[in-house]
């Protein structure tokens, strides 16, 4: 299986993720009640920036590994966090 070849630290940034963008996604859609399209692309952009941003501080500072996929693997998982977010605003 394909799951079982992921690295660890990739794990770890999804998940990391899925909490970045659920609060997020709660947080900004909380100051923007009814723009949920601006606060849904305002969530999208900081999940992006904030995933890569700790990738390139950990390039240019050298307190940590710099590792493209690690900002795509947050990425992913901020994302299902903002879904989780908007699932759960339209059913609740």
């Amino acid at each position: 299986m394909m799951i079982k070849k992921i690295a660890p630290d990739k794990w770890k940034h999804f998940f990391v993720g899925i909490g970045m963008g659920i609060i997020l996604q709660a947080f900004i859609s909380f100051l923007l009640k009814d723009h949920l399209i601006w606060a849904t692309a305002i969530a999208f952009v900081l999940v992006l920036g904030i995933s890569y941003g700790f990738e390139l501080f950990s390039k240019f500072t050298g307190m940590g590994h710099y590792d493209f996929i690690d900002a795509v693997a947050g990425a992913i998982g901020g994302s299902l966090g903002m879904v989780i977010v908007l699932l759960v605003k339209f059913y609740f």
